[in-house]
């Protein structure tokens, strides 16, 4: 498992081993690339954050509704009784 937080020594060797890996030239197409997917990927979830509170604002309009209905029914049905 990997440590959540890495210190000043790990991530010198990680900078060192992806600079080895893949050159001085490819490493800012690289940090381009995980930028616009992390944008990306920030924007899908509030996208589905907002989607859900929709949904949940919507189901407590019907419920309200509903509730509204029969309370107007019921003091209708309560008005022919008497």
């Amino acid at each position: 498992m990997i440590p959540a937080n890495f210190g000043g020594t790990e991530l010198i060797i990680l900078l060192v081993i992806i600079l080895l890996l893949f050159g001085a030239k490819r490493i800012p197409e690289l940090a381009r690339g995980l930028g616009t997917g992390v944008r990306e990927f920030r924007k899908g979830t509030s996208g589905a954050y907002e989607e859900l509170e929709e949904k949940e604002e919507r189901k407590e309009e019907e419920a309200a509704d509903r509730e509204e209905r029969q309370d107007r029914a019921a003091g209708e049905a309560g008005g022919k009784q008497g």
